[in-house]
């Protein structure tokens, strides 16, 4: 007979009971059923089949699409009692790990989808026991889905050839369309589907037109403490703003594809253990890193999808902590992803089209943005959510329709030929060299816009890019686009949102630990120097809501520190009296 859920949960984790679903979910598992979990980052879904394994007879076999990941998720899963080992390319120990499994000495059995379909792995799997499979971040597995892997495809016939095993799928990234993919690539009913809802009430979410990013980003970095990822979409551009960033004596690596792999490796190292380091990245970052403590991630310029922008925000407040999302967008942003459109297959192109109008949807509202975001996802939410930049600060909008009709008679008046600095100029008859030489002068939209309205020049021009009225041509000149007619023509408004004037936000008005608290400062000490010692990230030791409460209650013995959330038997064991000492001594 299996022992209480609740009680082995509090045992291994050291928490009182299930949030959210994850009861639901683990209740479907012990019975052998199968099952879909939609979650969103931070709601527990790793646990969902860690609890599941130690309980079971077996090994769980849990299929990763990244190393980093596994590796990542084998500490954690360490640190609190589970017998757990991954078996990948970059593992000198395979051996050993195939031999404890076939000896029933494993919880938990970590690998790659490459290797999960092979016939060497499944004849490996034949000779010992399995309790279930758990397949973590399935929307890998739908070519609907934003991060399509196919070899998650291939993993339908190995869970086939283990009927009689309960199947656990896991995605925090799932539109209706990838869910029931989802279901149908991986032999799932459609009762099996448990949906959390992808709301994560301690992300603010703010989205600003780009004004001098660096100057943004660091103002954004210097009121937020703690580790950060800013998101830039080259290269070149991480090591930029890498390097423009350091003026802030915060630690900042870069990190992208194109580095030495050691260089990748330790960039990467270092910020999971690091307490209040910046990274510039690729998107490319931070899928195989469960690190929980992350305060802020900024994104430079447009992401590629709702989808992609939900996942890669959802790095920030893993654990539950206040965090803030800022996206950075430019005009620029829209017509190069355009262009990105016509560039691939016919077929593809009305569902890419459809993603990025979402995206002008998201950047364009004076609404709620977190309505919109869940609205994506097929949620309700209400009007307001009270932590966002629109809720916060709620911004006027203007009909800006003349202006753009102004705007767009100018770009077609010269030629269809000039960039939006040139055609500014004209609109507000700022004579040059150029514009005597081209005859620009004598036109008739020379200096009609003057006043007020000067200031609407440049948002008129972003939001004309974004509804495709305007495109930038190959030589980078503005030409219509399709949307251009119906505005010239007053068959469509263009209402303009202006963001409230900006205000400096006070350092760490967002952070939830104490500031200036010796008890907790030297509780984070003593993790920092156990964490070295053991060569894992602090986080692994305790997480900082645990350091929160230790300081706030200060346990005088090991049965009151027993009762914080978050200290199961394996870490009062290991460091439950050294923690007592700090607290004694402050």
């Amino acid at each position: 007979m299996l022992a209480d859920p609740v009680s082995t949960l509090q045992r291994i984790f050291g928490f009182p009971d299930f949030r959210g679903v994850q009861r639901d979910v683990v209740s479907r598992v012990l019975a052998g059923e199968n099952t879909l979990a939609v979650m969103p980052t931070g709601a527990g879904k790793s646990l969902c089949y860690q609890l599941p394994a130690v309980m079971l007879e077996g090994t769980c076999v849990v299929v990763s699409p990244l190393i980093a990941l596994m590796h990542d998720q084998l500490r954690a899963a360490e640190a609190v009692g589970i017998r757990a080992a991954t078996l990948t390319s970059v593992d000198e120990n395979r051996a050993e790990t195939r031999g404890r499994f076939l000896d029933g000495a494993l919880d938990l059995l970590y690998v790659a989808p490459e290797r999960a379909s092979t016939a060497d792995f499944r004849d490996l799997l034949q000779r010992g026991r399995i309790s279930l499979f758990a397949i973590d971040e399935a929307h890998c597995v739908s070519e609907w889905g934003h991060d399509f892997r196919p070899d998650y495809r291939l993993l339908r016939p190995l869970l086939d050839s283990f009927p009689d095993l309960p199947r656990l799928a896991l995605t925090a990234t799932a539109d209706a369309h990838t869910r029931a993919d989802i279901l149908d690539q991986l032999g799932i009913p459609h009762d099996g589907m448990i949906v959390a809802g992808f709301d994560r009430p301690n992300i603010r979410y703010a989205i600003t037109p780009r004004d001098n990013t660096t100057r943004q980003i660091l103002d954004l970095i210097r009121a937020t403490p703690g580790p950060g990822i800013v998101y830039a979409q080259t290269r070149a551009g991480t090591e930029r703003l890498a390097e423009a960033l350091a003026v802030t004596g915060r630690p900042v690596r870069a990190y992208h594809a194109g580095l030495e792999p050691a260089v990748r490796a330790a960039n990467q190292a270092a910020f999971v253990a690091s307490e209040d380091m910046v990274i510039c990245a690729t998107v490319a970052f931070g899928m195989g890193i469960d690190k929980p403590d992350v305060r802020f991630v900024a994104h430079a310029g447009l992401p590629k999808s709702i989808e992609a922008y939900y996942q890669e925000t959802g790095r920030a407040g893993r654990d539950g902590d206040p965090a803030v999302a800022h996206l950075f967008w430019g005009a620029e942003d829209f017509a190069r992803a355009r262009q990105r459109i016509a560039e691939v297959e016919e077929r593809r192109q009305p569902g890419e089209r459809a993603r990025l109008n979402a995206l002008g949807a998201l950047v364009e509202t004076a609404g709620c943005r977190r309505r919109i975001l869940l609205r994506h996802f097929g949620e309700e939410p209400p009007g307001s959510c009270g932590n966002c930049d629109n809720c916060l600060s709620p911004p006027s909008a203007i009909d800006a329709s003349t202006v753009a009709q102004k705007y767009l008679s100018a770009v077609f008046r010269t030629g269809q030929m000039f960039g939006s600095t040139y055609v500014e100029q004209v609109l507000t008859g700022k004579s040059s060299e150029r514009s005597l030489m081209n005859g620009h002068e004598s036109l008739s939209v020379w200096g009609i816009v003057d006043g007020e309205d000067t200031a609407l020049l440049k948002p008129v021009g972003r939001a004309l890019q974004l509804r495709d009225a305007l495109r930038a041509n190959p030589h980078g000149g503005l030409e219509f686009g399709p949307a251009a007619r119906a505005i010239l023509k007053g068959e469509e408004q263009v209402a303009l949102v202006l963001p409230p004037k900006r205000e400096r936000r006070r350092k760490g008005e967002a952070a939830a630990n104490p500031v200036g608290d010796p008890l907790f400062e030297a509780l984070r000490e003593k993790r920092r120097d156990l964490a070295k010692e053991a060569q894992v990230p602090p986080y692994v030791i305790f997480h900082d809501s645990v350091l929160r409460e230790m300081a706030a209650s200060r346990p005088a013995s090991l049965g009151q520190m027993a009762r914080i959330a978050g200290i199961g038997q394996r870490k009062l064991d290991a460091y439950g009296e050294v923690f007592l000492r700090v607290i004694h001594e402050n």
